[in-house]
């Protein structure tokens, strides 16, 4: 869509030119035009421009960077600036691990992060609040009937992306925002696991705002739903600024200490006893560790035996 276009004017459709070589396309890229941008039936004009990208949202299938799958790196999306993580309270329920995974890939790509919590009418959110206490993390609740006043707010004037698990009702919810949408809507099975639904990536602008107190009121990125976030192409440096109630814990470590449960020397051990941090983030920090190392399966949504947060 052009820059200055209205909510109503016609869709430009484009094709990469030749000359971009390789250089691949993605959802949200600012490109130049040229041709027939009418937007008129058969019209076609040529992307002969990629602009220079603000951010870049990426994953990886694997999280082992040895592995083919943990090489090849996806690019999510570009230019946005809020990463909208829907996680359901039940059926099914949350799993922090994988929201863990998002925020990692978030704070690596230099974007903000904000918790959707679906499904509130069947049950309350305070075990997932109180797991991100220390982070400050905002989030919304919602809920099947519920307003999204606060949900708009937040988005307004913004480029987010929604990722989250199938089921969590990530679909319905843009169904909800733009109801021109008509996003596929998928049900949770019997194991509680959800369907995939949404199948490719797609930007929709958000309706105008009622008060018309802005002349922009937003885009939102839907994604498909995805059982994990591989993150091989994070450095161990950075991934644990994915989890910022644990960094200044890190400051009594070792030199060149990996802070995995083999180094008897790691002060996050001590950290987490004197409850400046959750024993749950520890642990999953170092399963994030453990899975860049080949350790474990990262298609399989993050499980914590015992943690009702986890879904097990």
């Amino acid at each position: 869509m052009l820059p200055d276009a209205g909510p109503d004017d016609p869709v430009v459709t484009a094709m990469r030119a030749r000359e971009l070589g390789r250089k691949s396309v993605v959802v949200g890229d600012r490109v130049g035009l040229v041709g027939d941008t009418s937007g008129a039936a058969g019209a076609l004009a040529r992307i002969v421009r990629i602009a220079e990208r603000s951010s870049v949202l990426r994953r990886t299938a694997d999280d082992d960077e040895s592995t083919a799958e943990g090489r090849l790196e996806r690019v999510v999306v570009a230019n946005a600036d809020q990463l909208v993580i829907v996680s359901a309270l039940a059926d099914p329920p949350p799993r922090t691990g994988f929201v863990d995974r998002c925020l990692v890939a978030a704070y690596d790509a230099d974007i903000e992060p904000l918790l959707c919590l679906t499904k509130a009418d069947l049950a309350g959110p305070e075990a997932v609040v109180d797991y991100y206490t220390e982070l400050e993390l905002p989030y919304v609740l919602v809920r099947p009937d519920s307003d999204l006043a606060a949900l708009r707010a937040l988005l307004t004037g913004r480029i987010s992306v929604l990722v989250g698990h199938s089921g969590v009702g990530k679909s319905t919810l843009v169904n909800r925002l733009v109801p021109a949408a008509d996003r596929a809507v998928g049900t949770v099975s019997a194991i509680g696991r959800g369907r995939h639904t949404s199948t490719s990536a797609v930007a929709l602008r958000l309706p105008a705002v009622p008060d018309g107190a802005t002349t922009d009121p937003g885009w939102i990125i839907d994604t498909p739903g995805v059982r994990s976030f591989g993150l091989a192409h994070v450095s161990a440096e950075s991934l644990l600024h994915g989890f910022p109630d644990l960094v200044e814990g890190t400051v009594d470590c070792p030199a060149n200490c990996q802070h995995t449960t083999e180094e008897a020397d790691c002060a996050l051990d001590a950290w987490v006893a004197a409850g400046k941090a959750d024993a749950r983030r520890l642990a999953s920090y170092r399963r994030l560790l453990a899975s860049r190392s080949g350790e474990g399966d990262p298609r399989e949504p993050e499980r914590n035996p015992g943690d009702p947060l986890a879904g097990s």
